[in-house]
């Protein structure tokens, strides 16, 4: 019904369209149509994405809604086309990202007392450009969208951030810049050898084991820079600590699954020999940051920076669940439990987006009442606040994998196909079961149970009708892919199963 229809390039440009309105009609005196103007271009993006699910092909590894024209290309000189597409992998990821920006939109209704059209603007122009990343066939035209949405994010963490908003912003840019200039060195290689630009070419073409790897590790640069995996991890907890609440939403929810969506859509199909050959190292790195990092997330005084160690720690599960393959061949002989651990990290990104999400809106609710982060300054929460720490609560349990929530069927997929491949491996990886309870309910308890220690607590009034909505919608999905997870898996298994047989088809 809708498969004629531009439906991509309406959820890339939309919402950049409706920030420059947004700037071109805003007034300071009347901040309500500034807000009413953004929520109503974030909801018509999310209403429009919506078909990209329900008239989805299931069954099928083919691009679908796919926009293309061969006879014009955008820049002809480089063979560059505007060429578009998604399959099961990239689909689940725009609907995150335009349900997320609603979200965004309702919970800074209030809550941005200046420059409020600059701050939604912001914000819709890099929904478009996100999605744009996610739907982009052409790596030239990927790799636009990869670098403008820094723009946006920078400006948001630049004036509505903390006090040390200009260091946590150059230090985010430079490193995500520097990552991205080896990816660039990487797709102009490809296109000289290929002469094009077309991701699905690049993913034919057939090259040695050594060109491989250096490949390989140009993509690493850049998205695991993004994930962010460790060591390359540093840049996020003070991005977070500094970010407003919705500039920390998007940032986990969304922009941490650029890079993981990297790993999927570039390394693995176009250099499976490298990445058989590497295994070794990303499955450290997972491993490090599934662990050790997990023990730096229980020593962490500020919530906002516990939530952003305990987000680097859970997104190594997905880049552990992408990397485990091929231990499970070595270990099995045959890529039986691939498709599992590839599924599983890719349902731990969409659970993640709602579930950090909660938590830093959670953070941000207790931060609009008492100007303040430290778990020290709180404690008793529970008894002023009694709704908000329903939904502290659940958020917490679902971070630490509570069975019945989103954020254990993705944790329980990687686990079991890491026991495929090596018993340690899943030992490892099911530590986080223990960890991720430990620094959640450690600082559930101290924030929300307990007496009331300071005045200021006592006095906090429980969450309005907006907040509530914002939480009641977030703790339904996480609840609903914890309980029902088939509507996401479903959609998701041709394109897994045709990653995986392009991976073991090895190129040399």
């Amino acid at each position: 019904m809708f498969a004629d229809l531009p439906l991509l390039s309406l959820v890339i440009w939309l919402p950049i369209v409706g920030g420059i309105v947004v700037l071109a009609t805003a007034k300071e005196s009347a901040p309500m149509q500034t807000r009413i103007i953004s929520l109503l271009f974030a909801v018509l993006t999310f209403i429009i994405s919506i078909p990209l699910y329900s008239d989805f092909q299931i069954g099928t590894a083919a691009m679908q809604f796919v926009e293309h024209t061969p006879g014009r290309p955008w820049i002809a000189a480089f063979n560059i086309y505007y060429h578009l597409g998604v399959d099961g992998i990239s689909m689940p990821l725009i609907l995150l990202t335009t349900f997320i920006t609603v979200i965004v939109v309702i919970a800074g209704w209030e809550v941005i007392k200046y420059r409020q059209s600059q701050y939604m603007a912001a914000f819709l122009i890099m929904e478009g450009l996100m999605n744009g990343v996610f739907a982009a066939l052409d790596a030239a035209l990927f790799y636009v969208f990869w670098e403008a949405m820094l723009i946006p994010m920078f400006i948001i963490i630049g004036i509505w951030g903390g006090p040390n908003r200009v260091y946590a912003t150059i230090k985010f840019f430079l490193y995500t810049f520097f990552g991205s200039v080896f990816m660039l060195i990487a797709l102009l290689y490809l296109y000289f050898k290929t002469g094009s630009f077309e991701i699905l070419e690049f993913h034919k073409y057939k090259f040695g084991l050594d060109a491989q790897i250096l490949v390989f590790i140009a993509f690493l640069l850049a998205f695991a820079v993004k994930v962010p995996m460790w060591p390359v991890h540093t840049w996020l907890p003070d991005a977070h600590v500094e970010a407003p609440t919705g500039g920390s939403v998007i940032l986990a929810a969304i922009m941490l699954k650029l890079g993981a969506y990297g790993f999927l859509r570039f390394s693995l199909p176009i250099t499976p020999d490298a990445s058989q050959h590497l295994d070794w190292l990303m499955i450290t790195l997972s491993l490090i940051a599934v662990v050790y990092i997990g023990f730096v997330a229980l020593v962490q005084q500020d919530m906002k920076k516990l939530i952003a160690y305990s987000s680097i720690s859970h997104m190594g599960f997905v880049t552990l669940g992408f990397f485990i393959a091929w231990n499970i061949h070595k270990s099995t002989g045959s890529y039986a439990g691939a498709a599992m651990g590839i599924e599983g990290g890719i349902v731990q990104m969409v659970s993640h987006g709602f579930i950090s999400g909660a938590l830093f809106l959670c953070v941000g609710v207790m931060y609009d009442r008492l100007h303040s982060r430290m778990i020290n300054d709180y404690g008793g929460v529970v008894n002023s606040m009694p709704v908000f720490a329903a939904f502290m609560v659940l958020f917490g349990m679902a971070n630490s994998g509570l069975p019945g929530t989103s954020g254990f069927v993705g944790e329980f997929m990687v686990i079991l196909a890491a026991f495929k491949a090596n018993f340690w491996f899943a030992f490892l990886a099911a530590t986080t079961l223990i960890l991720g309870a430990a620094y959640t309910l450690w600082m559930v308890k101290r924030v929300v149970f307990g007496k009331i220690v300071h005045e200021k607590v006592a006095q906090l009034q429980d969450i309005n009708n907006r907040e509530f909505l914002f939480l009641a919608v977030l703790a339904t999905m996480v609840l609903l892919f914890g309980i029902w997870p088939a509507p996401l898996l479903e959609v998701m298994d041709a394109s897994v199963a045709n990653l995986v047989t392009h991976m073991t088809q090895t190129k040399l």
